[in-house]
Protein backbone atom coordinates (compact mmCIF):
# COMPACT_ATOMS: atom_id res chain seq x y z
CA UNK A 1 0.00 0.00 0.00
CA UNK A 2 1.30 3.44 -0.88
CA UNK A 3 2.57 5.37 2.11
CA UNK A 4 0.42 8.35 1.20
CA UNK A 5 -2.69 6.27 1.90
CA UNK A 6 -1.30 4.93 5.17
CA UNK A 7 -0.18 8.41 6.22
CA UNK A 8 -3.67 9.72 5.41
CA UNK A 9 -5.16 7.01 7.65
CA UNK A 10 -2.71 8.05 10.37
CA UNK A 11 -3.76 11.70 9.97
CA UNK A 12 -7.43 10.68 10.15
CA UNK A 13 -6.82 8.76 13.38
CA UNK A 14 -4.83 11.65 14.92
CA UNK A 15 -7.40 14.22 13.79
CA UNK A 16 -10.38 12.21 15.00
CA UNK A 17 -9.10 10.31 18.06
CA UNK A 18 -6.10 12.44 19.02
CA UNK A 19 -2.40 11.68 19.19
CA UNK A 20 -3.04 9.35 22.13
CA UNK A 21 -5.47 7.41 19.89
CA UNK A 22 -2.78 7.00 17.24
CA UNK A 23 -0.23 5.92 19.88
CA UNK A 24 -2.67 3.28 21.10
CA UNK A 25 -3.28 2.04 17.53
CA UNK A 26 0.51 1.77 17.01
CA UNK A 27 0.79 -0.23 20.25
CA UNK A 28 -2.15 -2.53 19.47
CA UNK A 29 -0.99 -3.06 15.88
CA UNK A 30 2.53 -3.93 17.04
CA UNK A 31 4.12 -1.49 14.58
CA UNK A 32 7.88 -1.14 14.83
CA UNK A 33 7.62 2.58 13.97
CA UNK A 34 5.37 5.40 15.09
CA UNK A 35 4.66 7.16 11.80
CA UNK A 36 4.11 6.24 8.15
CA UNK A 37 6.27 7.94 5.54
CA UNK A 38 4.13 9.30 2.71
CA UNK A 39 6.49 8.42 -0.14
CA UNK A 40 7.32 4.84 0.86
CA UNK A 41 5.42 1.67 0.01
CA UNK A 42 4.25 -0.70 2.75
CA UNK A 43 2.91 -4.23 2.81
CA UNK A 44 -0.89 -4.26 2.47
CA UNK A 45 -1.17 -6.24 5.69
CA UNK A 46 0.06 -3.22 7.70
CA UNK A 47 -2.94 -1.19 6.57
CA UNK A 48 -5.26 -4.00 7.68
CA UNK A 49 -3.46 -4.36 11.01
CA UNK A 50 -3.82 -0.62 11.67
CA UNK A 51 -7.53 -0.70 10.77
CA UNK A 52 -8.08 -3.77 12.97
CA UNK A 53 -6.36 -1.98 15.88
CA UNK A 54 -8.57 1.08 15.32
CA UNK A 55 -11.69 -1.13 15.30
CA UNK A 56 -10.59 -2.73 18.58
CA UNK A 57 -9.86 0.68 20.12
CA UNK A 58 -13.09 2.38 19.08
CA UNK A 59 -15.55 -0.52 19.03
CA UNK A 60 -16.84 0.76 15.69
CA UNK A 61 -17.22 -1.37 12.58
CA UNK A 62 -14.76 -1.21 9.67
CA UNK A 63 -17.36 0.12 7.24
CA UNK A 64 -18.23 3.13 9.45
CA UNK A 65 -14.57 3.96 10.03
CA UNK A 66 -13.77 3.74 6.31
CA UNK A 67 -16.72 5.99 5.48
CA UNK A 68 -15.55 8.53 8.07
CA UNK A 69 -12.07 8.33 6.58
CA UNK A 70 -13.48 9.10 3.11
CA UNK A 71 -15.32 12.14 4.49
CA UNK A 72 -12.15 13.27 6.28
CA UNK A 73 -10.19 13.16 3.00
CA UNK A 74 -12.51 15.77 1.46
CA UNK A 75 -13.73 17.82 4.41
CA UNK A 76 -10.62 18.29 6.55
CA UNK A 77 -8.82 21.56 5.74
CA UNK A 78 -5.43 19.82 5.80
CA UNK A 79 -6.54 17.80 2.75
CA UNK A 80 -7.61 20.74 0.58
CA UNK A 81 -5.50 19.32 -2.27
CA UNK A 82 -7.72 16.22 -2.41
CA UNK A 83 -10.84 18.39 -2.54
CA UNK A 84 -9.33 20.49 -5.34
CA UNK A 85 -8.36 17.38 -7.31
CA UNK A 86 -11.91 16.09 -7.03
CA UNK A 87 -13.54 19.44 -7.89
CA UNK A 88 -11.67 19.49 -11.20
CA UNK A 89 -14.12 16.72 -12.15
CA UNK A 90 -16.90 19.12 -13.11
CA UNK A 91 -19.05 22.15 -12.42
CA UNK A 92 -21.98 20.12 -11.01
CA UNK A 93 -22.18 17.05 -8.82
CA UNK A 94 -23.53 15.07 -11.81
CA UNK A 95 -20.52 16.19 -13.88
CA UNK A 96 -18.28 15.13 -11.01
CA UNK A 97 -19.91 11.68 -10.87
CA UNK A 98 -19.31 11.20 -14.60
CA UNK A 99 -15.63 12.06 -14.09
CA UNK A 100 -15.06 9.34 -11.47
CA UNK A 101 -13.87 6.84 -14.08
CA UNK A 102 -10.85 9.11 -14.61
CA UNK A 103 -10.06 9.61 -10.90
CA UNK A 104 -7.26 7.00 -10.67
CA UNK A 105 -5.50 8.61 -13.67
CA UNK A 106 -5.92 12.13 -12.23
CA UNK A 107 -4.49 10.93 -8.92
CA UNK A 108 -1.46 9.51 -10.76
CA UNK A 109 -0.87 12.93 -12.32
CA UNK A 110 -0.35 14.24 -8.79
CA UNK A 111 1.46 11.16 -7.42
CA UNK A 112 2.79 8.96 -10.26
CA UNK A 113 3.20 5.76 -8.22
CA UNK A 114 -0.20 5.99 -6.48
CA UNK A 115 -2.54 3.32 -7.83
CA UNK A 116 -6.15 3.74 -6.74
CA UNK A 117 -8.70 1.01 -7.36
CA UNK A 118 -10.47 1.05 -10.71
CA UNK A 119 -13.83 2.87 -10.61
CA UNK A 120 -16.64 2.63 -13.16
CA UNK A 121 -19.84 4.69 -13.10
CA UNK A 122 -22.93 3.30 -14.80
CA UNK A 123 -26.14 5.27 -15.29
CA UNK A 124 -29.13 3.11 -14.37
CA UNK A 125 -31.92 5.70 -14.70
CA UNK A 126 -32.60 9.43 -14.37
CA UNK A 127 -30.40 10.62 -11.51
CA UNK A 128 -29.55 7.04 -10.57
CA UNK A 129 -26.12 5.46 -10.88
CA UNK A 130 -24.18 2.40 -9.93
CA UNK A 131 -20.50 2.81 -9.00
CA UNK A 132 -18.33 -0.28 -9.36
CA UNK A 133 -15.10 -0.30 -7.36
CA UNK A 134 -12.58 -2.98 -8.36
CA UNK A 135 -10.04 -3.54 -5.63
CA UNK A 136 -8.36 -6.53 -4.01
CA UNK A 137 -8.70 -4.62 -0.72
CA UNK A 138 -12.24 -4.89 0.67
CA UNK A 139 -13.85 -1.66 1.86
CA UNK A 140 -12.97 0.85 -0.84
CA UNK A 141 -16.68 1.38 -1.62
CA UNK A 142 -17.17 2.57 1.96
CA UNK A 143 -14.35 5.08 1.56
CA UNK A 144 -16.11 6.26 -1.60
CA UNK A 145 -19.40 6.66 0.31
CA UNK A 146 -17.65 9.13 2.61
CA UNK A 147 -15.92 10.90 -0.27
CA UNK A 148 -19.14 11.18 -2.29
CA UNK A 149 -21.21 12.39 0.69
CA UNK A 150 -18.67 15.11 1.38
CA UNK A 151 -18.52 16.04 -2.32
CA UNK A 152 -22.32 16.20 -2.56
CA UNK A 153 -22.25 18.67 0.35
CA UNK A 154 -19.42 20.55 -1.35
CA UNK A 155 -21.54 20.93 -4.51
CA UNK A 156 -24.75 21.61 -2.56
CA UNK A 157 -26.42 18.46 -3.91
CA UNK A 158 -28.67 16.03 -2.06
CA UNK A 159 -27.76 12.41 -2.81
CA UNK A 160 -28.43 8.99 -1.32
CA UNK A 161 -25.45 6.62 -1.28
CA UNK A 162 -25.54 2.98 -0.30
CA UNK A 163 -23.18 0.05 -0.77
CA UNK A 164 -25.30 -2.67 -2.37
CA UNK A 165 -23.18 -5.75 -2.98
CA UNK A 166 -19.73 -7.27 -3.14
CA UNK A 167 -18.74 -9.97 -5.61
CA UNK A 168 -15.13 -11.13 -5.53
CA UNK A 169 -13.05 -7.98 -5.88
CA UNK A 170 -15.92 -5.73 -7.08
CA UNK A 171 -17.92 -3.63 -4.61
CA UNK A 172 -21.00 -1.82 -5.90
CA UNK A 173 -22.40 1.44 -4.60
CA UNK A 174 -25.89 2.78 -5.47
CA UNK A 175 -26.12 6.55 -5.99
CA UNK A 176 -29.39 8.49 -6.25
CA UNK A 177 -29.07 12.18 -7.06
CA UNK A 178 -32.27 13.50 -5.49
CA UNK A 179 -31.73 17.25 -5.82
CA UNK A 180 -28.72 18.68 -7.67
CA UNK A 181 -29.20 22.22 -6.23
CA UNK A 182 -30.39 21.40 -2.72
CA UNK A 183 -28.20 23.97 -0.94
CA UNK A 184 -25.49 26.48 -1.68
CA UNK A 185 -22.23 24.64 -2.27
CA UNK A 186 -18.77 25.69 -1.15
CA UNK A 187 -17.01 28.13 -3.41
CA UNK A 188 -14.39 26.80 -5.78
CA UNK A 189 -12.10 28.54 -8.27
CA UNK A 190 -9.95 26.73 -10.79
CA UNK A 191 -7.05 29.14 -10.41
CA UNK A 192 -5.43 29.99 -7.12
CA UNK A 193 -5.39 33.65 -6.17
CA UNK A 194 -2.06 35.40 -5.80
CA UNK A 195 -1.49 38.28 -3.39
Amino acid sequence: MHGLINRSIQNYICGTFGKHGWDEVVRRAGLEFDSFEAMLTYEDRLTHVVLDALIALTGRCREDLLEDFGTFLVADPSFEGVRRLLRFGGVTFADFLHSLDDLPDRARLAVPDLHLPQIELRAVGPGRYSLLCRSPVHGFAHVMVGVLRAMADDYGALALLEPTRTERDVETLAISLIEPDYAEGRSFELGARVG
